[in-house]
């Protein structure tokens, strides 16, 4: 069984504006997101299982849609994740809340319209305590969500269970109960870390430690940081710190945050039943730059728009270098894994 798992979905104005002239260019009305995707899409779909990482709220179809600092974005992004390959989302993270109580029901609900299983904030305290199981080809794969912090803006009154917090005991006590609740593997998404800084700070090494003495975890990822953190093993458990960011529009001074990586985890049931990774690999991408003049932003597979001869030879320095940083932070811990290649 193979899960992939991808960075941040932190959507900025450029990106809807360039899925507003791809929808025009297929001569259809609205916002069209898959072909800003659609080239990692092999990738995504080859997995057993995909999870990607929608950081924000959504907004009403129709908008209006805002960026930083207080996110609300085109909805019209969720049907294109499900499209591209992704399964189920994570969404505990630092702007879970930037809309209030209504963004988290408004996310959820179009989360579900799609087909697209969520973790990480609930619309109700039942909802919270019910683990996102996933299934494929006979297994079981629980994910579960939790973020640091939300900005300094307070939960909302009488609903703490609203976004899933960072807290190792309740990680561990959650991760039990999704095993007794028939989990085969559990994997735990944590939004935390400094951002821009390619290592794990203090707070993302002392969490870990913790939470990967558990044997109910199988697998530790993380995203915020908005740049590719190591791969590691701690205490036997693999741990990805950070995927930076899958699609996004921030500053063109911080060229790390148009890098990514999809990390893939293949797990093999051992004679005693219970699965086991044997085999992490990491797909390498990159996010290439808004014009306004012709918007028209991807998310590049690096390895496989290098080895295309049509490739636009302006890219070439810039997916070199991408994958250059990319194998240097996620190799930095020594950690044995390989590139994923289609």
């Amino acid at each position: 069984m193979s899960l992939l798992v991808s960075g941040d979905v932190l959507l900025h104005a450029g990106t809807w504006a360039t899925a507003e002239a791809d929808g025009a260019r297929r001569g259809q009305p609205g916002l069209d997101f898959r072909p800003m995707l659609a080239d990692v899409a092999p990738v995504v779909r080859s997995a057993d299982l995909a999870v990607c990482h929608l950081e924000t709220p959504l907004a009403p179809p129709g908008g209006p849609y805002a960026s930083y600092p207080l996110f609300s974005v085109p909805p019209q992004v969720v049907p294109a994740l499900r499209h591209t390959g992704y399964d189920a989302c994570t969404t505990a993270s630092n702007h879970s809340i930037d809309k209030g109580f209504d963004g988290v029901r408004r996310t959820l609900r179009a989360l579900d319209r799609a087909g697209v299983p969520h973790d990480g904030t609930a619309r109700t305290a039942q909802a919270q305590r019910r683990p996102l199981i996933l299934h494929t080809n006979g297994v079981r794969v629980a994910v579960l969500s939790y973020t640091y912090g939300t900005n300094g803006i307070p939960l909302p009154d009488g609903k703490p269970w609203s976004v899933s917090r960072i807290d190792p005991e309740r990680i561990t006590r959650e991760a039990a109960a999704a095993r007794r609740a028939g989990a085969d593997v559990v994997a735990v998404a944590l939004h935390f870390g400094t951002e821009y800084v390619t290592a794990p700070d203090a707070y993302q090494t002392d969490v870990v430690d913790q939470i990967a003495r558990s044997r109910a975890i199988d697998l530790v990822y993380g995203h915020h940081a908005h740049v590719v953190q190591p791969i590691d093993r701690v205490h036997g458990t693999w741990v990805v710190y950070g995927l930076g960011n899958f699609v996004a529009q921030q500053e063109s001074s911080r060229p790390y945050t148009y890098r990514g990586v999809s990390v893939r985890v293949r797990f093999m049931e051992r004679r005693s039943g219970r699965y086991a990774a044997h085999d992490v690999a990491y797909l390498p991408t990159m996010i290439t730059r808004f014009d306004p003049t012709e918007p028209g932003m991807r998310v590049l597979d690096v390895q496989a728009t290098l080895a295309d001869p049509a490739t636009d030879p302006a890219l070439l320095p810039e997916l070199r270098a991408t994958l250059a940083d990319v194998r240097s932070s996620v190799e930095s811990f020594g950690a044995d894994v390989h590139l994923l290649r289609r």
